[in-house]
């Protein structure tokens, strides 16, 4: 079985993307900028960002957080988000979730400039996508593409299973998997003898959000898994996903660890959806001139 490797990808993408940053910098005399803004002390969050964070200062990307405080009412975000699409220095903006409650995260999908958001989660974003017509790629649906095309597994023709139907990973993981010529089947928590699907498919990507979900008996022998899940283990054995991967060896033809799969992928995929911000804000400005 072929191990997705997903932390080796992202090693030699984020190599490349220096190179491209290292570009930019010379041709513009500044650095993309991606902000992070983060709401409350969620303990998970902070570790996210801190990594984000860390993700971009290796590869030359100026990285800014912004906190603020889990009582910050709506408007107060809003003025935040508006003075974020105006700056014109900055270029990706991510708003870490969950935020806490009484903020509402469909207010900041309708009001970040589809041209700052750096997570491709935003209603405008999305739109752009369904259309066709992509600014840039949801980042995990995009990190899985891109380790499926690093590790040269074919998606033209291939009937591909997603199960999960979120907006953040399952329908555009479908959507970009059609765009590549692939007959998709989208399942989710409601499908009815869902082993019946995923035992059709040549490429199952499991985002259901649910730990230890499916297994060997659950894919045809030859199938490639990818799996989205993480969830805390227990114990202090680290993470797990959606699902039973150590029942894959000499059974499916390709497999992501988790973790060490997919995650890493998100990351890279983040850094790059800056770069490409930055220079479509780059061309704005020139076409102004």
């Amino acid at each position: 079985m072929i191990i997705l490797d997903g932390k080796l990808v992202s090693v030699t993408r984020r190599e490349q993307l220096k190179l491209r940053v290292k570009k930019f910098i010379e041709s513009y005399r500044r650095s993309p900028q991606l902000v992070v803004v983060i709401v409350g002390e969620n303990s998970a969050s902070q570790i996210y960002v801190r990594n984000k964070i860390i993700a971009c200062e290796a590869v030359g990307i100026k990285s800014t957080k912004i906190e603020l405080p889990a009582t910050c009412q709506q408007h107060e975000l809003n003025v935040v988000i508006d003075r974020l699409n105006l700056d014109q220095e900055v270029d990706g903006v991510l708003v870490q979730l969950p935020l806490p409650k009484g903020l509402n995260e469909n207010e900041i999908n309708t009001r970040l400039s589809p041209y700052k958001d750096a997570d491709g989660f935003t209603f405008n974003s999305l739109g752009h996508l369904w259309a066709g017509q992509p600014i840039i790629k949801p980042c995990t649906p995009q990190g899985v593409m891109n380790l499926l095309e690093h590790f040269k597994i074919p998606v033209a023709g291939k009937h591909a299973v997603v199960v999960g139907r979120s907006t953040i990973v399952g329908k555009p993981m479908a959507h970009l998997l059609t765009m590549a010529d692939a007959t998709v089947t989208l399942c989710h928590s409601k499908t009815p003898h869902l082993r019946e699907h995923t035992l059709r498919a040549d490429i199952v990507v499991v985002a259901a959000g649910q730990k230890h979900l499916l297994g060997k008996d659950d894919f045809k022998k030859g199938a490639v898994v990818v799996d989205v899940g993480m969830h805390g283990s227990g114990q202090g054995k680290g993470v797990t996903g959606d699902v039973r991967v150590h029942e894959l060896q000499d059974w499916a033809y390709a497999a992501t660890p988790v973790p060490g799969g997919v995650g890493p992928m998100t990351i890279a995929t983040l850094l790059e959806n800056t770069l490409i911000l930055a220079e479509i804000s780059q061309q704005k400005k020139q076409q102004k001139k």
